[in-house]
């Protein structure tokens, strides 16, 4: 059985060395084991004694608090010689109700954001639907960009500040992905190329996948160019800043930039045009650049 075969079948009852996901999600499924993680998720300094944090919590009864500080200790919470400190697991679980993916589902009315589209030069608008941030074109409906993107991320931020936080948020984890890291959980992430690039209509799109938990990132080719020293230097020497503007405005990370040249093995080739000159960068199916030619445009 492949490594991507095991992650398919592996069931979330299946492990051995952990506590019962079932159980996990009854420990914290109550509302003082809550209190309890979000007074050390805002203790100033940890770790945090028992007293202090019991009365943070606001528990008079020491008995019944032990109790329910018992049940998170071991996973979610560690005991140490100076008090309690949060485990990994613990964080992710207020991480996750401050970002809201637990308990929040917005809804936000179709913003412009910078840009042009790149087939029509019409007007791009973002929209957010399902927990994915979208942005599309309102003439011809072309899409430049779809990746989730927290509930959490929204708050108390203008349009302006929540399509940059978009832009940051997909090239840094586009990025992590890229070099073999699962944003999600730390494990290892493989990439491959596909022709089959879902919603966005690119000729080829990188797929990474973890071998761990099976999250999946799917990204046009050319997003992975962003920070790439060939493409980084060609801008600077035209003096063009490709951090000031979203990903989304560059045609060859969204447009039809994209050729592939060959399938077995891989080799796709984005067009990055600029001025009178064209940088042609060509990848292998791991996003290895293998060849780069500027020339100049006739």
């Amino acid at each position: 059985m492949s490594e991507t075969d095991a992650v398919e079948d592996r069931l979330l009852t299946d492990c051995v060395d952990c506590l019962d996901p079932a159980e996990a999600f009854a420990v914290v499924g109550n509302e003082t084991r809550l209190a309890i993680l979000e007074a050390l998720w805002r203790s100033a300094d940890r770790p945090v004694a028992f007293s202090d944090l019991r009365r943070r919590v606001g528990m008079r009864d020491s008995a019944q608090f032990n109790y329910h500080l018992g049940k998170l200790t071991g996973q979610f919470v560690a005991k140490t010689d100076e008090g309690y400190e949060f485990r990994h697991a613990g964080e992710k679980v207020v991480r996750a109700v401050l970002s809201g993916s637990f308990n929040e589902n917005p809804t936000v009315e179709p913003f412009e954001v910078p840009g042009e589209c790149a087939d029509c030069g019409g007007t791009l608008t973002a929209s957010y639907v399902d927990e994915h941030l979208s942005v599309g074109c309102r003439e011809c409906g072309r899409l430049h960009a779809h990746a989730p993107f927290p509930p959490g991320g929204l708050t108390d931020r203008s349009d302006e500040e929540v399509a940059h936080a978009f832009d940051q948020r997909v090239r840094h984890l586009h990025c992590l992905a890229a070099d073999g890291v699962c944003p999600e959980c730390g494990g290892r992430m493989a990439t491959t190329l596909s022709q089959d690039a879902g919603p966005l209509d690119v000729a080829a799109c990188s797929v990474h996948r973890c071998e761990q938990c099976d999250h999946r990132i799917r990204s046009p080719v050319g997003l992975s160019l962003l920070d790439q020293s060939d493409v980084v230097g060609f801008h600077t020497s035209h003096n063009a800043d490709l951090r000031g503007r979203p990903h989304w405005t560059f045609e060859w990370c969204v447009g039809d930039r994209t050729t592939v040249l060959d399938d077995d093995p891989w080799r796709v080739r984005v067009a990055i045009p600029l001025n009178e000159e064209e940088l042609r960068v060509t990848l292998d199916s791991e996003l290895a650049v293998v060849a780069v030619e500027r020339r100049r445009l006739d």
